[in-house]
């Protein structure tokens, strides 16, 4: 038969919301290098459509003309899916949800140690494991709308394939 102590649960849901701080972390980690290089991009193409701009003021002609209104529309296009993408608001939600898992982190860390250096009694562990559990739910209540699919998927990879069953 199989059991479980309060110990091993708050163990358990420790190790869940420190491997969820990993995810965000590295997520957010992935972001600042696409945010990045987003805006090398954008900015050498709002540079090549200045250049082309002048070009056209100095060598006024069809192809220059040509070259400056698909040098604008490149850059324009560039910045359009960034900014659709919101991928600096994402950033920051990864970098402060991540940031919120680790304060959480901790207290079920320091939980375990006072559990360990019998500092609490059996009521105080149950009081503070709820609270713990209350404020990991509440952080995920409201952390990720539209985003929240795409990390769920992190966490039921690692189910077994309930299709094969």
């Amino acid at each position: 038969m199989f059991s479980l102590t309060v110990i091993d649960h708050v163990r358990l849901d420790s190790e869940h919301v420190a491997q969820n701080y990993t995810v965000h972390a590295r997520a957010a980690e992935r972001l600042v290098g696409l945010v990045s290089s987003f805006r090398i991009v954008i900015a050498i193409l709002l540079a090549v459509a200045t250049c082309t701009a002048l070009g056209n003021i100095l060598l006024p002609g069809r192809n220059s003309q040509i070259a400056a209104i698909a040098a604008v529309t490149v850059a324009f296009v560039s910045f359009s899916v960034y900014v659709v993408l919101a991928l600096e608001a994402r950033l920051y939600a990864h970098r402060s949800f991540a940031h919120r898992l680790w304060l959480v982190s901790e207290r079920y860390r320091s939980l375990l140690a006072e559990v360990n250096d019998g500092v609490v009694d059996g009521q105080e562990v149950l009081r503070r494991r709820d609270e713990l559990i209350r404020d990991v739910h509440a952080l995920y209540e409201f952390s990720f709308g539209v985003d929240q699919a795409g990390h769920e998927s992190f966490r039921l990879s690692a189910l077994p394939d309930e299709r094969a069953a």
